[in-house]
């Protein structure tokens, strides 16, 4: 089997933005006392007279990094650090900057977050290195070394004042998890939001991703963007990137709502119209002055994401088999037979590849290689299905980019 071309994260904003810390030699100013270290996910320093506040920790090796940084622009105590939410490019290099003489602060859901992720920690950790291994480098630059608990757990809204410097602290559940907080500074009308809207500003949420974590809820997310639109923000600081202009934010966070609101309103309406899933995650599109770039979340997927955060798993399109635990693949070699061995299925789909149908392919070879999983012609032609859909689908999606990726790779190796 011929290695092809080399699938890479060439050309990903986010991949280019997490590997962005690297070799980063100053902090950066966003803002008078506002200071940026750059990584898997970004840090701020806030500073002030009487001590400093760090937004988010970061992953362990941007800590590493970032406490240098900082250091730099500032030799005062970091006396809380605020924590947007529970992944671990936020909380990973908390034992960096944790001292008896600062307080880490964190909703109240935050505990339960890290329980759950820690109970399924091998599970989420599979996905995600799926997708992000190769970007976001050594587990052991990520996950902390030594868990470090809050000291301060609040509710929906928490307020602290240092230095002349006001902050307020604000529960946005509809975030990446259910700890999501946002920072306002009101005085000088800037939002830390964190990963609110995930990794890009503009973009599809990702409300269920293909690493495994607990779906959003398409409502609570568009309760919590309205909940940023209406503090007016100047300045929007993201996990990733700077967004700037009152009336540019306003604008693009409308959209965000609207078109949300719109994809979540008709996905309900085919729902109850009994249009089958499928069907909903082809069709429903928002029209064009809604519509949002697809590069970490997609319309389809938040389609799906909505319909099984209202229905849950059982999908009465698939059928009674859905209720019970044999999977199709077990009649494999029964179809295979009836079609005069795997070999024709794995010519048909290698037919399918050269019509341009490279998921009918796919499908058929789903069913080849469970009957005969050495078939080295089924692995070849799945290995041209894979390559033809990735073109299809113009690699601009990360996730579906990486996960691609990853099925060639194991076909290659």
């Amino acid at each position: 089997m011929s290695a092809g071309r080399d699938v890479s994260d060439d050309g990903l904003r986010v991949a280019d933005m997490v590997k962005s810390g690297q070799g980063q030699g100053s902090a950066i100013e966003r803002a008078p006392g506002v200071y940026e270290s750059r990584g898997v996910g970004n840090s701020y320093l806030l500073t002030t007279p009487q001590g400093d506040v760090l937004v988010n920790a970061g992953t362990l090796g941007d800590a590493r990094r970032g406490r240098e940084l900082f250091r730099k622009v500032s030799d005062r105590p970091i006396r809380y650090i605020i924590l947007t939410q529970s992944h671990a490019n936020q909380y990973g290099g908390l034992e960096i900057y944790k001292t008896p003489d600062n307080q880490v602060i964190a909703h109240r859901n935050y505990p339960e977050d890290r329980r759950y992720g820690e109970l399924l920690s091998a599970h989420y950790r599979r996905g995600s290195r799926r997708i992000f291994g190769r970007i976001t480098g050594r587990v052991d630059d990520i996950v902390p070394a030594v868990e470090v608990a809050p000291d301060y757990l609040m509710d929906e809204r928490h307020r602290i004042e240092l230095g002349g410097r006001r902050f307020e602290i604000i529960w946005t559940p509809g975030g990446e998890t259910r700890s999501a907080v946002i920072v306002w500074l009101p005085d000088e009308k800037i939002a830390l939001v964190g990963n609110l809207f995930g990794p890009l500003f503009g973009n599809q949420p990702n409300l269920n991703t293909l690493r495994g974590d607990k779906p959003r809820s398409a409502l609570q997310f568009i309760d919590s963007v309205k909940t940023l639109r209406a503090l007016e923000s100047q300045i929007l600081l993201t996990g990733h990137e700077v967004v700037r202009g009152a009336e540019h934010i306003e604008r693009e966070t409308t959209r965000i709502i609207d078109s949300v609101q719109w994809i979540h309103d008709r996905t309900v309406e085919g729902m109850n119209a009994g249009v089958a899933l499928q069907t909903l995650m082809r069709e429903v599109r928002p029209p064009p002055q809604l519509a949002l770039t697809e590069e970490y979340g997609k319309v389809s997927w938040n389609v799906r994401a909505i319909w099984h955060e209202y229905t849950g798993w059982f999908d009465p399109a698939r059928g009674t088999t859905e209720l019970f635990d044999v999977p199709a693949s077990n009649i494999a070699p029964a179809i295979a037979e009836l079609a005069g061995g795997a070999e024709q299925l794995v010519r048909r789909a290698q037919e399918y590849v050269g019509r341009g149908k490279p998921l009918e392919a796919l499908h058929l070879l789903d069913i080849a290689l469970s009957a005969e999983p050495a078939s080295r012609s089924g692995r070849e032609v799945k290995h041209g299905a894979l390559t033809l859909l990735l073109e299809q689908c113009g690699g601009k999606n990360l996730w579906e980019r990486m996960w691609i990726a990853a099925e060639i790779r194991e076909l290659e190796e």
